[in-house]
């Protein structure tokens, strides 16, 4: 007889569903109940009853990413990248001597570590992160001094937790666009984040395969993006909230009016009939009344974050608009 074992697992339900489940499963398996979630994969979990709220964060990956590459005792650092200074491929090693000089520097592993903090509780590096891995086939001495400088990020600010509960406004979706801004290409960037009761839970930067002619047709396509994510995301909060969400538009903010209103009623079609019909899902989304469109001004869009290097300032404002911040 064979037998299997797995070292850990989490029950997410109403109390009721959960003791049963966990009856249920300990009359065919041997298990050890641990009570209540505190750590999952390197995450913290912390829940406040009284506030409702929970909070999810990764101090201690961070402590042991920043010992793995023997920046434990460095300085932190107070932003990500320099603003205004952006990273390229002319920075990369063109000489015996420079592909020398960076043989043995772990890039890879530094940045594959950073990837893991950005998809699991730190949004902020997001940005970072993605023009960071750009250079992962041949990054220069000026690629691996970015790389340090967002682990000594991290390292100052340790303590900044997500945030879910303390605000109750349900589901709610922020979309941007990065135009051509790229030195390295002109494709264009979609960016959106989306947050659940004040704390991010998806979030994502994708480049695109086209070359956006305007920034109207960037934020429409933009949004597109974004809009599959949001249907996807009402499905899911559906099966494990609420059937109910599902019969309520989701609001999706963007900064861009122009682009809110061709995907409203096609106003702007003239100027606009070469995008390709399958960007125009964001169109039938907001016809068939499964997407809300708002706007919102620049200053205080939290996907605003991931399109550009920010000063500190802009930084904090905007993570905590979706829930980042030390408890």
């Amino acid at each position: 007889m064979q037998s299997a074992s797995t070292d850990d697992l989490t029950i997410v339900g109403t109390p009721d569903y959960v003791f049963g489940f966990k009856s249920d499963i300990s009359q065919c398996f041997e298990m050890s109940d641990l009570g209540p979630m505190r750590w999952i994969l390197s995450i913290e979990v912390q829940r406040d009853r009284t506030n409702g709220t929970i909070t999810i964060s990764q101090r201690s990956y961070i402590d042991t990413i920043l010992a793995c590459f023997n920046l434990q005792d460095a300085n932190p650092a107070s932003t990500l990248l320099q603003p205004g200074n952006a990273l390229g491929r002319h920075q990369s090693p063109s000489t015996p001597c420079q592909l020398e000089d960076m043989r043995n520097v772990p890039y890879r592993e530094a940045v594959g570590s950073l990837m893991y903090a950005a998809v699991g509780t730190r949004p902020d590096i997001a940005f970072a992160v993605t023009a960071l891995s750009q250079f992962m086939q041949n990054p220069g001495r000026a690629h691996w001094e970015a790389v340090k400088r967002v682990l000594r990020y991290l390292k100052g600010t340790r303590e900044l937790w997500l945030v879910y509960g303390d605000q109750c406004n349900g589901l709610k979706g922020f979309s941007d666009a990065d135009w051509g801004s790229s030195t390295e290409h002109r494709h264009l960037i979609s960016r959106y984040i989306f947050t659940l009761d004040g704390g991010a839970i998806s979030w994502s930067a994708k480049k695109q395969n086209v070359v956006a002619l305007s920034s109207t047709e960037a934020e429409y396509i933009a949004l597109t993006h974004a809009a599959k994510e949001a249907i996807w995301l009402c499905y899911v909060l559906a099966d494990v909230l609420d059937p109910q969400v599902r019969k309520h538009p989701l609001l999706l903010h963007s900064d861009n009016r122009s682009a809110i209103a061709l995907a409203k009623d096609n106003a702007y079609h003239p100027r606009t009939k070469h995008i390709d019909i399958r960007f125009h899902f964001i169109h039938e989304a907001v016809d068939d009344n499964k997407i809300t469109l708002e706007h919102r001004c620049t200053k205080d869009m939290p996907a605003d974050l991931f399109t550009k290097a920010l000063p500190r300032p802009r930084l904090e404002h905007l993570s905590a608009l979706f829930g980042l911040r030390s408890l």
